[in-house]
């Protein structure tokens, strides 16, 4: 350090050039380094030159930034892109919370955002012909044509699907999901109920804050039973689970409604059970019942398709003998029936060691009497509540009015 001037002769500018270049965050620039970019060359006491407006010369840190965002500037618009597209500022994740205990509740939310499409198709459901016209009626149309849904015909802010166990309510929500296109949070008890107090009601008002700015959103609340049951039934309800109860319905319809469009979708097998205040902010409710003849056909010949030269399923028979099944069991049926001829390979199997793959015998076409079996062997889970839902629907429910 004896050739080197001393550091309180320098100023400050001299000691963050020597600074930079002493711990390797810049590299020295020399005279032949600089004509070579077309600057003028400079010694430790200057800068290259350009000046801001207060006259003052720019640092090189913020010669390159501004380089640096030149560049991107040029390459936008050789790319097509304007220059008010480039500077626009793009949506955050989150919106901007009061505190970091607000903000971590919303990260942890963030993670039941459903970032891809499900791909359910409204095709892909079979029959519910009613409860799909019903479903695009109050959120599909007022998400694709706006232009409409002013004033008095403002879209319907809560939709509720109830019937019977695998009817297919969470299928309409995947379909809702891929058809909308909107931000979708599947939302669980599990989501939004916590063991730390006051940290529920906080879950539900960070959630409805993120559905809000990610508006046009859905948000799907799968078995709301379990989360707003009838309050003051019992006297052994926890406080917590009545203050939770009372922010869901607050943030739902209360002083804090905005205009942004945010769509609450629930889901329950047991209507009867919810808060009374809780069906009137569900104003759409809409049954799912227990699939007709056409549809249980239609399901059928999907599952079960038949094939080219091989004996005719007897599909009719099918329709007749699952009356009061559900989707759900009319898959276990079909999932039973294409069991039997593999239970036939593995009979020929336990006889023999380990075979390679090709020399696996092949698994033979489902006969009339494996349909027959799995009729045997297969019984209805949902038809016993039906009576009860059609009597709740005739009390609460929408209908469709031609």
């Amino acid at each position: 350090m004896a050739d080197e001037p001393s550091i309180t002769r320098w100023s400050f500018q001299d000691f963050k050039m020597f600074y930079d270049i002493k711990f390797g965050r810049k590299k020295e620039s020399t005279p032949k380094d600089a004509a070579a970019n077309g600057q003028p060359s400079s010694n430790g006491n200057s800068s290259n030159g350009t000046s801001n407006g207060n006259g003052h010369p720019k640092s090189t840190a913020e010669l390159s930034i501004y380089e640096q965002y030149r560049q991107e500037r040029e390459n936008s618009a050789a790319n097509g892109v304007t220059l008010l597209d480039a500077e626009k500022p793009k949506k955050s994740l989150l919106p901007a919370f009061e505190s970091a205990e607000m903000r971590t509740l919303a990260e942890s939310l963030s993670r039941d955002i459903i970032r891809g499409s499900p791909n359910v198709k409204w095709d892909s459901i079979k029959g519910l012909e009613n409860a799909k016209r019903l479903l695009k009626e109050a959120v599909v149309m007022p998400i694709k044509y706006p232009k409409y849904f002013t004033g008095l015909l403002s879209p319907w802010k809560g939709i509720l699907l109830f019937g019977p166990p695998g009817t297919g309510k969470t299928m309409l929500a995947k379909a809702v999901a891929t058809e909308c296109n909107t931000t979708f949070f599947n939302i669980s008890a599990s989501s939004i109920v916590s063991k730390w107090r006051g940290d529920s009601e906080k879950l539900v008002k960070v959630l409805f804050e993120l559905a809000r700015h990610h508006a046009p959103s859905t948000i799907f609340l799968d078995e709301i039973d379990a989360i707003i049951s009838q309050r003051g039934e019992s006297r052994s309800e926890h406080e917590s689970s009545r203050r939770l109860k009372t922010e869901l319905l607050i943030q739902m319809d209360g002083l804090t409604k905005t205009d942004e469009l945010v769509f609450v979708l629930a889901a329950t097998n047991l209507p009867w059970e919810l808060d009374a205040a809780m069906l009137r902010r569900l104003e759409k409710r809409i049954l799912v019942p227990l699939p007709e003849a056409e549809a249980r056909k239609a399901m059928f010949e999907e599952l079960l398709p038949s094939v080219a030269e091989e004996e005719t399923l007897p599909y009719d028979l099918l329709v007749e003998k699952t009356e009061g099944y559900s989707g759900s069991d009319i898959r276990l049926l079909c999932k039973e029936a294409a069991m039997q001829p593999l239970r036939r390979v593995m009979a020929i199997l336990e006889q023999h060691d380990i075979l390679p793959d090709d020399e696996l015998p092949k698994v033979g076409p489902i006969k009339h009497e494996d349909v027959e079996n799995a009729l045997k062997n297969t019984r209805p889970s949902a038809h016993l509540h039906a009576p009860r839902y059609d009597r709740f629907n005739s009390d609460y429910g929408s209908q469709i009015l031609q």
